[in-house]
């Protein structure tokens, strides 16, 4: 199989892009980026580190991210399988991108910038549920924002075709496979509904 191994090789397989494609980015949240990211509850967070790539899926019932400032986004980081992939990564290397996606929208938005992991008392109070406060935020500094084109939402029918996941394997089945049976699949699924609830926040 044939790589391509110099960007001059790889240029000449495409066109040039278009005006509108160059001229959308911004270095900070225009009022228009800003009304959409404020509306978006879920996000994908991919950072890098020495160990390689990752990527994270991010939600909440409310906006998944608190704009600081134009140049700032905070994402508290709540209760989830204590991996902490992505915020290893952030410590040793603050480069990071988001992709905010809302349900029924036809376009995505994209955010690149650098990023810290703080656990800063004041910022983690004004992100409370309740009385739980998040572990630590993900304190974002933009370096550039910019709407994605809807050609792949649009291929994929993302939001119109529908409940595709049945007949899907459940997690506990695929931790079955992944273990070789070590973990008893039924006995994890049969206890999801209880632990979600229970961590939630």
């Amino acid at each position: 199989m044939h790589a391509i191994a110099s960007l001059d090789e790889l240029h000449a397989l495409y066109g040039t892009p278009a005006d509108p494609a160059l001229k959308k980015v911004t270095k900070g949240l225009t009022p228009s980026y800003r009304k959409w990211i404020e509306r978006s509850r879920f996000c994908i967070v991919t950072t890098i580190g020495p160990d390689g790539t990752d990527g994270s899926p991010r939600g909440d019932e409310t906006p998944v991210v608190r704009i600081l400032d134009p140049q700032t986004l905070a994402l508290p980081d709540w209760r989830g399988n204590q991996r902490l992939d992505t915020l290893r990564n952030i410590v040793q290397d603050g480069r990071i991108s988001l992709l905010f996606l809302i349900s029924g929208a036809k376009i995505a938005m994209r955010v690149n910038g650098t990023a810290i992991v703080t656990d800063d008392p004041d910022l983690r109070q004004t992100l409370a549920r309740g009385e739980t406060l998040p572990a630590t935020v993900i304190v974002i500094r933009i370096a550039e924002v910019y709407s994605q084109c809807a050609r792949a939402i649009l291929r994929s029918e993302l939001w119109t075709s529908g409940d595709q996941s049945a007949d899907l394997p459940s997690v506990g089945q695929m931790l079955a496979d992944a273990t070789a049976g070590e973990i008893d699949g039924q006995a994890y699924d049969a206890g999801s509904a209880t632990r979600a609830k229970a961590s939630m926040w």
